[in-house]
C-alpha cells in the first residue's frame, strides 16, 4: 500500500504525485504541511525528522526527498523510455533532477513567494525582478537543450521532465513579464497535454 503525505499545492508533493499519476499508481494522498499542519507532531517526525514535504510510505518502508521518491517509484514501478534500464540515458534524464533542486528552486522560490503568496502592497520587487532575470539565464540551457529535443529526458517523456515540469505550470501561469522561449513553451505545452500533468500539477496556484 502507497501513501503519499503533503499539500497538493506544495511544488514537491506535485512532482511525486504526477509521477505516481504517469504510471498509474493507486495510493492514498494524506494532506500534510501548511495549513493542514501535521508536520510538527511527533507520529509523522518519526516518520520525517525533518518536517519536511512529501514523504512516502510502501508498506513498512519510509521515504523523503521528492527527486529521490521519484526515482524510487519510477525504478520500482516504470519502464523505458519513462525510467530508462540503459545506465547513460538514466543519468542523462537524471541531470536535470538535480539540476532544477540545485539551480532553479532559489530564484524560483523567490518570485513564486514574491507572486503568489505575498500580497501586493508587501511584494519585494526587487527580490521577484532579480529572480526572473536569474531564472531566464538558466532558461536559456533548456532553451538550447530543447531545440535538439523534445524532452530533457531526451525524444521521450521521462522522469528528467518531472521536476522542472512542476515548476514551469507556475512560471507560465504567474503574471511576469518573460522573454520569449519557443522550444520551452512547446515542451510546456506537450506537458499541459498529459492528462496526469493536468491532474497532477495544474492546480490552482496557492
Amino acid at each position: 500500500m502507497l501513501t503519499i503525505w503533503g499539500r497538493e499545492n506544495s511544488n514537491n508533493v506535485k512532482k511525486v504525485r504526477w509521477c505516481a499519476a504517469e504510471l498509474g499508481l493507486n495510493y492514498t494522498h494524506i494532506n500534510a504541511g501548511g495549513a493542514y499542519g501535521k508536520v510538527n507532531e511527533e507520529p509523522y517526525r518519526s516518520l520525517n525528522p525533518n518536517g519536511l514535504v512529501p514523504l512516502l510510505q510502501d508498506g513498512d518502508f519510509v521515504l523523503w526527498e521528492s527527486n529521490t521518491i521519484v526515482r524510487y517509484l519510477a525504478a520500482k514501478f516504470g519502464q523505458t523510455p519513462f525510467y530508462p534500464q540503459d545506465l547513460q540515458a538514466r543519468a542523462a534524464a537524471e541531470k536535470w533532477m538535480d539540476w532544477n533542486t540545485s539551480t532553479i528552486t532559489g530564484p524560483f522560490r523567490n518570485v513564486f513567494w514574491g507572486m503568489v503568496r505575498t500580497p501586493p502592497e508587501k511584494r519585494d520587487i526587487a527580490l521577484i525582478e532579480a529572480g526572473i532575470a536569474e531564472l531566464e539565464q538558466h532558461f536559456a540551457i533548456i532553451e538550447r537543450t530543447l531545440a535538439e529535443q523534445p524532452y530533457l529526458s531526451g525524444q521521450e517523456f521521462g522522469i528528467g521532465d518531472i521536476p522542472l515540469g512542476s515548476f514551469v505550470y507556475a512560471w507560465f501561469s504567474m503574471p511576469i513579464k518573460r522573454q520569449p522561449s519557443p522550444h520551452m513553451e512547446r515542451w510546456y505545452q506537450r506537458l499541459c497535454a498529459r492528462p496526469a500533468y493536468q491532474h497532477a500539477v495544474m492546480i490552482p496556484l496557492t
